[in-house]
């Protein structure tokens, strides 16, 4: 079975309707052998918030060590999204492998009349990936409710619920003591629960949590009363007070307020105290991460597993949540944000009032079965505003959305259509200082983010077995494989798009001349349901291309100005805005001027560590580092990167203040090198530690590289704050966890998703992005055959608009050809030749005089000698 098989499959069962009860699941996991009896459970429920607080607890148990499951709901671009090993979405070979294993018994089901729902089916689905997996815990987020929900077919070790309030009156009750009472059923005899609920919603969760004989913890939050329970202010406050000098809450938690244009503070006080970063903004917030912490030390016992401190500050600093308030832009402030009730978008207002802006823009789209009239009056006054329509079917009319805004005071409305362009009319109405906020729906954050984040990548298509390979790793199945293998050529390109703008591209791209194929679920007739994004790979010459271009931007009011644009980059023509192109200049792009601005660089590296995996304690004594880098020097290095902390399998970590003292004097000393303390070679600091970053800058570093990907807040600050280059790597663990096996389809196509959102994050913290340098990370959480796939098609970074760094010196993939650790020196060199033949930037080295040959002879290959070009110019002689 194909991937567009089984999620079409899955994404039918939505005719089915829910029915309450776990009855269904728990049959189809005893058909699946009971997968969750292998796997301990946390759930989570709630009003509101629980999203957020399942994404924090997964966070900070990830930190603790431990491996995690995620599963939330819904999904932004793709169904996998749902489901998450250690942060790492579900692998679409999984889910086609799920599917065809119950989609028989499934049948059977149905055919009995007595069929399960699209939820039932990805939860189950959930739960037995989490066991095939091994992972130590998994985090469920309820989907609606808690005693029937499908999430509570499983036996959980610790429970919550976030908050509750009138919501779903018709399924769960209606007031706010039946949904609390419903909610309050997944507690479980012996396994804590924990909640913030307030007034009467927690005299009835502790009522019904005691009657399961769970212990009840009780946290706080100072948000205000969006998502809490409803009834009299004056009483609830009253009843707050005496339940604080009564029964004090195990943890309290006080928003401190934004601290950047996308992280805020918070302070704890009772089980743990101090001020910790979150990547999410917002005073109701701190009672979510209260909860998050309460449930992850309860759980973190439970599992016999020790919660440092350091677990807690890191997992709520790492714990991004996008399409929640995310801001994707500073100039203007762009935010994106999927409150679609007068609750959350009272929410949403108070949090907004934490910025400081001019004019605010709106773009607004809803479901016709919301209340827009109440929505938009809670929203924040706003200037002009946009409605528009996601591409699903209970989308409102945008007509009647405009109606509600000018109802609500709203002078200057728009009424659109599609979202992409509603957000960029938004954008181009808004000053610098101004304000764009798209609201009112998951589905149009979705559809406004795949645009934000949508990469164009160049496959290289040498013969028909790569053409092959390029459409079986973007989705396309067999008898498409051979349909167009013997089209792709010339310039091959592979994006996302939404499934209608997919089958346009695909058109539009035939009539011009080139080929193209539709890959995942548009494969199939069921195109981009769901809200997946279909793969797309597109071929042509230029000249076709460039057609394609202006076709697309012919389209008026179809969302494919901004996709003819991306390809046109990724190609290197550029559009004028009305359909005509014309050839991309050298001169108009001006970027700073570094060693590996016009030919490949070479990074030597220097450790100061005793534990390095190949030169580990070669350089320890100062002496020894400064006869180190004068080597390196004479050899023709570029750049030479020091490093205090190995990040080898199984390494154990440095403390902060020790790699400071190994990395600080050496930087020092080797600044009496020549070249080094003229700036002709720049040194670069391999750090994961905002501290060891600042000191090092303060030293004389010129460079940070963050083998985390710049996964710590803090160190976006210090790269922002230093305005400095910095090394962005796809990682999953920093050291190397032995035992990690990930999973990945497409290895290139997944590491380059994931660094464009640490590029994302990079944008808005203000680095800039002519200082980013991004790393493919082999020996990262990759197989061999995957470190050679990355190595093979390291030019499709390229796609990132970032200089490329491979780093593969002497490392353990070369086993795979036989080459010992201490026997990998010939094979680095062949890889480096490879890489920059294929792209690289910069290469990672601990042989500077070998690897610096192969470089300067695939400059002369690709033709650094013509017209009197030095493909050696910046080494030996020119160093």
């Amino acid at each position: 079975m194909y991937y567009h098989e089984a999620a079409a499959f899955l994404f039918d069962l939505r005719r089915f309707s829910v029915k309450p009860g776990t009855e269904r699941v728990e049959a189809l996991l005893a058909h699946l052998g009971d997968p969750q009896e292998a796997v301990p459970f946390v759930q989570i429920a709630g009003s509101n918030g629980k999203g957020s607080a399942a994404r924090m607890t997964e966070s900070v148990l990830r930190e603790a060590g431990l491996s995690v499951g995620l599963y939330t709901s819904p999904h932004l671009s793709s169904l996998s999204e749902r489901v998450r090993v250690d942060g790492r979405e579900m692998t679409e070979a999984a889910i086609a492998e799920f599917v065809a294993e119950v989609r028989p018994w499934l049948i059977d089901r149905a055919a009995a009349g007595e069929p399960l729902t699209f939820f039932e089916v990805v939860t189950a689905m959930a739960v037995r990936e989490f066991a095939r997996r091994e992972v130590d815990v998994a985090v469920l987020e309820v989907g609606l409710g808690g005693e029937y929900d499908a999430t509570s077919a499983v036996d959980p070790v610790a429970t919550a619920v976030t908050n509750v309030s009138l919501e779903h009156t018709a399924v769960l009750g209606d007031t706010v003591a039946e949904i609390a009472r419903t909610k309050a059923r997944i507690a479980r005899p012996d396994a804590p629960f924990v909640t913030a609920c307030e007034g009467e919603a927690l005299d009835v969760v502790r009522e019904v949590a005691g009657e399961a004989g769970a212990p009840v913890t009780r946290v706080t939050g100072d948000g205000d009363a969006a998502g809490r329970s409803d009834g009299d202010a004056d009483e609830r406050d009253s009843a707050d007070d005496a339940d604080e000098t009564e029964d004090p809450p195990a943890l309290a938690a006080t928003y401190e307020g934004r601290v950047s244009a996308t992280d805020a503070e918070v302070s704890l006080a009772g089980e743990r105290e101090g001020t910790y970063r979150l990547p999410l903004v917002g005073r109701h917030q701190a009672a979510n991460a209260a909860v998050a912490v309460a449930l992850a030390d309860r759980t973190a016992a439970a599992l016999g597993t020790d919660l440092a401190d350091r677990a807690v500050r890191d997992g709520l600093a790492r714990a991004t949540w996008p399409g929640r308030f995310e801001v994707v832009d500073t100039a203007p402030l762009t935010v994106l944000d999927g409150a679609h009730n007068p609750a959350a978008a009272r929410t949403l207002a108070a949090t907004l009032d934490e910025y400081d802006y001019d004019d605010l823009h709106l773009v607004y789209a809803a479901m016709h079965d919301k209340d827009h009239a109440e929505t938009a009056a809670a929203l924040p006054d706003a200037a002009t505003a946009v409605t528009c329509r996601p591409a699903i079917d209970r989308a409102e009319d945008p007509a009647v959305l405009a109606a509600a805004l000018r109802s609500a005071g709203v002078d200057s409305v728009t009424a659109g259509d599609d979202v992409t362009d509603a957000l960029a009319t938004a954008v181009d109405r808004a000053d610098e200082g101004d304000c764009v906020l798209l609201v009112g729906s998951l589905f149009a954050v979705a559809e406004a983010r795949a645009a934000q984040m949508r990469t164009v990548r160049e496959r290289a298509v040498r013969d028909a077995e790569d053409a092959e390979h390029a459409l079986d790793t973007a989705g396309v199945p067999p008898e498409g494989v051979a349909a167009h293998r013997d089209g792709v050529d010339h310039r091959v390109l592979t994006l996302r798009l939404r499934g209608d703008r997919a089958e346009r591209v695909v058109s539009e791209a035939r009539a011009v001349g080139g080929d193209a194929a539709l890959g995942g679920l548009g494969a199939g007739e069921d195109r981009g349901a769901g809200g997946e994004q279909v793969p797309v790979t597109v071929a042509g010459t230029v000249a076709e291309i460039r057609a394609l271009v202006d076709r697309l931007d012919a389209a008026d009011g179809s969302g494919l100005g901004g996709v003819a644009a991306d390809l046109a980059a990724a190609v290197g023509i550029e559009t004028d805005g009305i359909g005509g192109t014309e050839e991309k200049s050298d001169a108009d792009e001006a970027t700073p001027d570094f060693p590996w601005s016009d030919r490949t660089a070479v990074m030597g590296v220097l450790n100061v560590t005793p534990d390095s995996f190949h030169d580990g304690g070669r350089h320890a004594d100062l002496d020894d580092a400064v006869a180190g880098v004068e080597r390196m020097v004479d050899a023709g290095v570029d750049v030479v990167d020091v490093g205090g902390e190995s990040t080898r399998p199984g390494a154990e970590p440095v403390p902060v203040e020790a790699e400071i003292e190994r990395v600080v004097p050496t930087i020092e000393a080797i600044q009496s090198v020549p070249a080094v303390g003229s700036g002709e070679v720049l040194v670069s600091v391999d750090t994961r530690k905002p501290a060891v970053a600042e000191a090092a800058l303060d030293a004389g570093a010129d460079v940070i590289n963050d083998v985390t990907g710049l996964e710590d807040p803090e160190m976006r600050s210090v790269v922002a704050e230093a305005d400095c280059p910095v090394i962005v790597m796809h990682s999953l663990d920093a050291p190397v966890d032995p035992d990690a096996d990930p999973e990945y389809d497409d290895v290139v196509a997944e590491a380059v998703d994931a660094l464009r959102e640490r590029l994302a994050l990079a944008d808005t913290a203000g680095i800039d992005r002519d200082r980013v340098i991004v790393d493919p990370g082999l020996g990262f959480g990759k197989s061999p055959a995957e470190d050679f796939e990355l190595l093979a098609r390291c030019g499709e970074f390229a796609a990132l608009g970032c200089p490329v760094l491979v780093g593969h010196s002497h490392k353990s993939l070369y086993g795979a050809v036989g080459r010992d650790a201490d026997d990998r020196e010939h094979a680095t060199v062949a890889g480096t030749a490879l890489a920059a033949d294929r792209g690289a930037d910069i290469v990672r080295v601990h042989d500077v005089a070998e690897n610096r040959a192969a470089v300067d002879v695939a400059a002369a290959v690709n033709g650094a000698l013509r017209d009197g070009g030095d493909p050696a110019e910046g080494s030996e002689d020119g160093a």
